[in-house]
């Protein structure tokens, strides 16, 4: 079972990312938040699916049909597939519990040598902190928090810090940081294999778009002044430097490079307005609606007998190539 977890989820990764290879282009027309769900749902798709079908077959057919006595020996080869199953799963609840605790960690750090302020706009609480780093962030998942650098608090004018704060509203309405964390567990489950990582990227990016493009939608002015924002924060990003902060959603990254687009996209946006309209809610949730009903599907298919005996006999032949 803990091979059969390993590869089947490095295949349907792998899979994954050869779909999105094929639908890159055709989607390129929905808006980026369209592009966020689709790209977040088909990276989960691999995990999900390889639990679906190891839990509603694989372990059904085994202890259905396997006889309780049996003289195979189990291989080096499946013995080296169960342990990296077992180090991806290890590995990806030690990486999130680590995250999770630094986060939690450094917000009480950045708490008590904070300032809490009022900010219009935003639901959350607010905090200016001194860092060396622009950081103007949502920071956590179920408390989720801004803060703000007060060197960026003094730099923007009120209109570039309004349309720098709806954007970060834009990652709180798509809980964007919770997403974020479960991908990043996804990614670890693989290990070293780097399927589905230009998945992980192309999630980022359209991330980023969906938040400008949310921050947009409320006036043609508002894109202006959040493209005048990056610039200006993007200008007092120090060389060298990295936001300090595990889990959380950025205005701008230590990465800049991204920026000059996200700039252009919205000065585009400003004097042509958002015409990428393909983001209705069946378009939206077309993918998760496909995981339910594969989901539904598998269950009934494991009730059959046939099937599970099908499965165990194929799951035989496996073990015997590896052994």
């Amino acid at each position: 079972m803990l091979a059969a977890l390993a590869l089947l989820n490095a295949c349907a990764s792998l899979g994954v990312a050869l779909i999105w290879r094929l639908l890159a282009s055709l989607v390129d027309s929905f808006s980026a938040q369209t592009r966020a769900d689709l790209l977040f749902t088909l990276r989960i798709t691999a995990p999900v699916l390889t639990a679906i079908v190891v839990a509603l077959f694989l372990i059904p057919s085994y202890i259905g049909y396997e006889p309780r006595v049996t003289d195979e020996v189990v291989g080096k080869k499946l013995v080296a597939l169960a342990l990296l199953s077992v180090a991806g799963v290890a590995f990806a609840l030690w990486r999130s519990i680590r995250s999770w605790f630094a986060t939690i960690r450094l917000t009480k750090k950045w708490l008590l040598r904070s300032e809490q302020i009022d900010l219009p706009g935003i639901a959350v609480p607010a905090f200016c902190i001194d860092h060396s780093f622009p950081i103007i962030a949502i920071v956590g998942t179920l408390r989720p928090r801004l803060f703000i650098a007060r060197e960026v608090l003094l730099s923007l004018n009120e209109e570039e810090l309004a349309a720098a704060i709806a954007h970060e509203c834009g990652h709180l309405s798509a809980r964007d940081n919770l997403k974020r964390t479960l991908l990043r567990i996804c990614r670890d489950l693989l290990l070293l294999v780097p399927f589905g990582r230009a998945v992980d990227r192309a999630w980022t990016e359209s991330a980023e778009s969906a938040a400008d493009e949310f921050a947009a939608q409320q006036s043609r002015a508002n894109a202006l002044n959040l493209a005048s924002a990056l610039v200006t924060i993007a200008k007092m990003v120090p060389t060298g430097a990295r936001a300090d902060v595990p889990l959380g959603a950025y205005l701008v990254g230590a990465e800049t490079q991204g920026v000059k687009g996200r700039i252009k996209r919205l000065i585009e946006m400003s004097s042509e307005g958002i015409h990428k309209r393909t983001n209705s809610a069946l378009v939206r949730s077309l993918p998760a609606i496909s995981l339910a009903g594969f989901a539904v599907l598998a269950g009934m298919m494991a009730s059959n007998g046939k099937i599970l005996l099908g499965v165990h006999e194929i799951v035989e032949r496996a073990v015997n190539l590896l052994c």
